[in-house]
């Protein structure tokens, strides 16, 4: 059993903590000596998992923007190379990239040092095999051998080597792009295109310089690509209504036919279109599964549980395809599309609306920058035929009124309580007159409403992490989200343990 220490430290999938001072009230707990600790514990984890000793393990270490990367940078790699481990330094990297040395590199396992969109002082270490990313009960593994201060044996064979596999990486998105647009100038196929990017300061910026302006791209007018650890512009972060404005302000400023933009290890992405229309949350997923099911007729599309009503309809009627709602978290999404595509189900893409997309083409890796060249390609071939972007997802209906409320939950086991809530809740609307519980929700308790009961739905889940009980209502009707609201907190004034 995980102590209070390293308990705190286990974030989903991913190991995150306090890196850096600078924060009132948040004291460094990512320490010098705490890292290294986590670092033996990987490589006592990966031994065991692809069955070689430390010695012959192959591990590649690549790091975001954030000011603590390099110090933790350094503190694994000499943990590596005391192990007797070959370890290959990229530097600052993007988290997919990483993963993809487990494919190019034939590196056995690699670390990103990362912490998302999360603030400046904060960092954490998220690792991958070539299987794809750690499981949560991998990551507590790895604390487990780290608290109980478990060490690989010392070896006097290992060594560290730079190695630029951005470059690589960045290569490989061109030749997709050059060979799936296939523009008479073969070379320079986005020739013509004005494309900005918004890189938020995060490891992004290498996209506009390394990708776009090299296939031909005007991309003057992009924003924040020089990376700073103290994201002194805006949140990197394509949720943030604050970043997409940021994206937006530069293609309408710019006059861009395009406008992309990342999190700060770019695994996330969104974009913007000529118009100025946001493609993030719903639209992204709508955009995304357009192109996924091209070719997968019929397919599943895996997403997360508050996708829209729109969007739904958007993808079974208008695409063709099915819809699957799963649970919130990248990695359950992720997970689901992977089980259902071992089952011999067609599900070609798994995306969250927060700008997770993974899809199977590329190893159902969350990739931020895949995802926006695959948007890229798309308005590409979209123009040869005189369209615009905006075509694709012209039948998409968005919702008029939307709102998220997240609700504290008071009682010290909050998983409980918010299990209780939600059982009551759903006994509570099955009696309720015009209030129709979905039969295809997989989290939470989904209820929608007609025209007369506040035209939308809602949904109420517990948080995957934290004592929270999220809840998103939508409405197509003005005064919806309220009516709706209004209805909901009857129940929400019996129950206990929950700040309404």
């Amino acid at each position: 059993m995980l102590n209070d220490l390293y308990k705190q430290f286990k974030s989903g999938t991913d190991i995150r903590g306090v890196a850096t001072e600078g924060v009132e009230g948040q004291s460094v707990n990512l320490t010098d000596g705490v890292v290294a600790d986590m670092a033996d514990g990987f490589v006592l984890w990966l031994s065991k998992k692809v069955n070689k000793p430390a010695n012959q393990l192959k591990i590649s270490v690549g790091r975001d923007s954030r000011i603590s990367g390099p110090r933790i940078s350094a503190v694994v790699t000499k943990r590596f190379v005391r192990a007797g481990a070959e370890v290959i330094c990229c530097g600052l990297a993007s988290t997919p990239s990483m993963f993809m040395t487990t494919v190019d590199l034939g590196c056995d396992g690699a670390l990103q040092i990362t912490a998302s969109h999360h603030p400046f002082n904060r960092n954490g270490l998220k690792f991958f095999t070539r299987s794809g990313g750690l499981e949560g009960s991998d990551i507590e593994e790895i604390l487990q051998y780290a608290q109980d201060g478990e060490h690989p044996e010392e070896s006097g064979g290992g060594s560290q080597r730079d190695y630029d596999y951005m470059t690589d990486y960045a290569n490989g998105l061109c030749e997709k792009i050059k060979k799936e647009v296939n523009a008479d100038d073969y070379d320079h196929p986005l020739r013509g295109f004005k494309i900005v990017v918004d890189a938020g300061n995060g490891a992004g910026g290498f996209y506009a310089d390394r990708v776009l302006a090299v296939l031909g791209a005007d991309t003057n007018g992009s924003r924040y690509l020089e990376p700073d650890g103290m994201f002194p512009n805006h949140v990197p972060n394509p949720e943030d209504s604050a970043a997409m404005a940021s994206i937006r302000e530069a293609v309408l400023e710019s006059g861009a036919d395009l406008g992309v933009i990342f999190d700060t290890d770019v695994d996330r992405g969104g974009a913007v279109d000529s118009k100025g229309n946001e493609i993030n949350r719903n639209r992204l997923v709508a955009v995304a599964s357009a192109i996924a099911l091209e070719g997968n007729d019929g397919g599943t599309i895996v997403t997360d549980s508050i996708t829209s009503s729109g969007l739904k309809d958007f993808i079974e009627n208008t695409l063709g395809g099915k819809h699957y709602r799963y649970r919130r978290g990248y990695k359950n999404v992720i997970d689901k599309a992977v089980e259902l595509n071992a089952l011999g189900i067609n599900c070609p893409l798994a995306i969250e609306t927060s700008g997770h997309a993974a899809m199977r083409e590329n190893y159902f890796l969350d990739d931020g920058a895949y995802l926006c060249t695959k948007i890229i390609i798309k308005a590409a071939q979209m123009r040869k035929q005189g369209k615009e972007l905006d075509e694709l997802t012209k039948e998409l209906r968005e919702p008029l009124e939307s709102r998220e409320i997240r609700y504290k939950i008071l009682d010290k086991d909050f998983r409980a309580c918010g299990e209780r809530i939600i059982a009551d809740l759903t006994a509570y609307a099955e009696q309720k007159d015009g209030w129709n519980v979905a039969d295809d929700n997989r989290e939470g308790i989904r209820v929608s409403f007609d025209k007369q009961n506040g035209d939308g739905w809602f949904l109420l889940r517990l948080s995957v992490h934290d004592p929270i009980m999220p809840l998103n209502i939508e409405s197509d009707s003005v005064g919806g989200v309220d009516k709706i609201l209004g209805a909901l907190n009857e129940f929400l004034k019996t129950t206990t343990g929950l700040d309404i």
